[in-house]
């Protein structure tokens, strides 16, 4: 497996070269944020500059082929002025999942009220249920249902925020502070993660019942 603290190093120098002190922050996210990858774990890097142009990101993709594990690079480039305009219930999930390695997100700390806890709890459920109706009817993917699936464990994360203030990171430690329907969600993602059985129907309408009781709930 990559030691990421090492790759990070050898990123940060290029960084550095390609954009010098225009580097405002530079974040992990995904399973390396959280301590828990894999050989196949992609490195989910985020860079926020002072200001960001179309000659930025060509310049920055540049960079990003000149490093080791380019086909395991993905992640997310902003200019700093974008970000602290964002949609606030878009920044919930993105900061608490963001771990830092230069700089901070803590200016965003004052855009995630109550009510964009809201908003994150309230679309996320909504793009579940489209998601699920559309794939139930259409695509019958059980890919498509794993990656919904995935989903909705980010949204029991700002459901159990809501109700305790505390953001669990790790999906895992769900299971014991999330209430029974939530559980059952997350232990359901938890399986399919670890290479678990696809009960495509069944899965599916517990899935599509969730995101229901969360778009009613949230009126």
């Amino acid at each position: 497996m990559i030691d990421v603290t090492a790759w990070m190093d050898g990123f940060l120098e290029a960084l550095n070269r390609a954009f010098g002190d225009r580097v405002h922050f530079v974040g992990l996210q995904g399973s390396y944020g959280r301590g828990e990858a894999t050989e196949t774990s992609d490195i989910d890097v985020v860079v926020i500059l002072d200001q960001l142009s179309a000659s930025d990101i060509q310049k920055y993709g540049t960079m990003l082929d000149t490093l080791p594990c380019r086909e395991l690079i993905c992640g997310f480039i902003s200019g700093k002025d974008e970000i602290l305009s964002w949609e606030p219930s878009d920044l919930f999930q993105f900061y608490y999942d963001t771990t830092s390695i230069k700089g901070s997100l803590d200016e965003l700390l004052t855009l995630l009220d109550k009510a964009a806890v809201e908003r994150a709890i309230k679309i996320g459920a909504c793009n579940i249920y489209h998601g699920c109706v559309h794939n139930m009817l259409h695509e019958k993917s059980e890919d498509i249902l794993k990656g919904l699936y995935k989903s909705a464990s980010f949204v029991v994360q700002a459901i159990v925020f809501r109700q305790t203030g505390r953001y669990v990171k790790h999906q895992k430690e769900l299971l014991s502070v999330a209430s029974p329907d939530e559980q059952a969600i997350v232990s359901t993602f938890l399986n399919l993660k670890n290479g678990g059985a696809v009960e495509f129907s069944s899965m599916s309408e517990a899935l599509l019942s969730f995101a229901r009781k969360w778009i009613l709930e949230n009126k």
